[in-house]
């Protein structure tokens, strides 16, 4: 890449339609991101009526099933500074996913993306993430939003591709860290109930494995797809083939371009893996936090591990928010840790974990950065030649008289 001076405006990023080259056919392909942002809209808007009546179920069950005053006389008893703790944890973890996001938009000197962008993009990942079921409407969403900066569709789908695929991989491999160090103290503390972990563990890696056939092999994938499109749609098992034909024929080699441009950075790559690694552990050890705040003591690495499988359980299940999915794991992995203030924990890591964030994002959704004459990149290069221009005016005293410094330097006299 050519190096960019503080000086350089970014290229212009035409939004009106992505060039494409598949299988030496080249044409143009236009999308709309407006018709996703219109679809997560209204899926948002029933994930949230689903939440609001499963709310309203879980109270109605803490009245009939009588345990409404253990409830509470729990929740008058929480140390609200250890829950601003835990909330911190929430901000870290919003904090490290605008990091793994800059590091991508920084590897392209002239993406006209900036920090406030950014974190719109992030926040429609919670919100729209957090309102579909097994957060299928976050990465579309997150697509729309980087398209606002001047992107068009292909260039934007790269840098949600790059950021979806090591978000997943770190996923995977926290998981895997936790299943090597825990698995004993699970197997002792759970029994054979684990397995269901498990299970949904090599699910998640399954996944994780076909990512990485899509961006390795990304012509066997069309091959394969178009023939099983061509054998449904002669039967008339399958409709609207105009979306699965792009999803196999442009959305696949666009994806594949994406991680093999990202994987050229290898440094930036393993830092991105890092940047989550320290982002998902930022939330699974929020449970900890949650339990002080009841004066409960628990080990730190055991939450962290079970805050894992929580999660992994949760985004399995198709309903919005992993309702069901979130109350089971919770309380199968905490219940035993919280004991009798199990129902106000959950309430209070739902709290800090789903329905805060959920809310709070709101208003960050129309973040916009407001000078796109310079580059990510551009801003950072300028402040690092303005640090190094301010040590050449002011080079370091003590070895006799700097330029314009008024340091002496001490002789001493050689002892006979």
């Amino acid at each position: 890449m050519a190096q960019a001076t503080g000086h350089q405006e970014p290229k212009q990023h035409s939004s009106a339609s992505v060039k494409l080259n598949v299988g030496g056919n080249t044409g143009k392909m236009k999308r709309q991101p407006s018709d996703d942002e219109g679809e997560n809209r209204s899926r948002a808007a029933r994930g949230a009526i689903f939440l609001g009546v499963v709310v309203v179920a879980y109270l109605i069950f803490l009245v009939v099933s009588g345990q409404m005053g253990e409830f509470v006389s729990a929740l008058g008893s929480v140390d609200l500074g250890w829950v601003a703790l835990a909330c911190c944890c929430f901000v870290s973890y919003f904090i490290f996913g605008v990091i793994a996001y800059a590091i991508a938009v920084y590897i392209d000197h002239d993406s006209p993306v900036g920090i406030r962008d950014l974190m719109s993009v992030e926040a429609s990942g919670i919100f729209f993430g957090n309102l579909t079921p097994m957060m299928a409407g976050a990465v579309p969403s997150q697509i729309v939003r980087l398209t606002r900066t001047g992107l068009d569709v292909g260039e934007a789908s790269a840098t949600q591709f790059t950021r979806f695929i090591m978000f997943q991989f770190g996923v995977v491999l926290f998981a895997a860290i936790m299943l090597v160090a825990k698995l004993g103290f699970f197997f002792e503390t759970y029994g054979d109930i684990v397995m269901i972990n498990v299970i949904v563990f090599g699910v998640h890696f399954l996944e994780l494995a076909g990512l990485f056939v899509i961006c390795l092999c990304p012509n066997f994938v069309m091959r394969v797809g178009n023939g099983l499109i061509g054998f449904l749609t002669n039967r008339g098992w399958l409709k609207n083939t105009e979306k699965w034909n792009e999803m196999v024929n442009v959305q696949v080699m666009e994806f594949s371009n994406a991680f093999m441009t990202a994987a050229k950075d290898l440094p930036s790559m393993g830092l991105t893996l890092l940047v989550t690694m320290a982002q998902l552990a930022s939330f699974y050890m929020i449970p900890w936090f949650v339990l002080h705040a009841f004066g409960i003591e628990a080990d730190f690495l055991n939450c962290l591990a079970a805050g894992s499988m929580v999660q992994m359980v949760s985004t399995a299940v198709p309903l919005p928010g992993g309702t069901g999915g979130a109350e089971g794991s919770f309380f199968m992995f905490y219940g035993g840790m919280f004991g009798e203030a199990a129902s106000a924990g959950f309430i209070v890591w739902r709290l800090v974990t789903f329905f805060g964030p959920t809310l709070l994002s709101v208003p960050l959704l129309g973040l916009r950065s407001r000078n796109r004459s310079m580059s990510l990149y551009q801003r950072v290069q300028r402040i690092k030649h303005k640090l190094h221009r301010g040590k050449m005016a002011n080079p370091t005293h003590g070895h006799g008289h700097g330029h314009g410094g008024s340091a002496t330097a001490t002789v001493h006299p050689k002892r006979k």
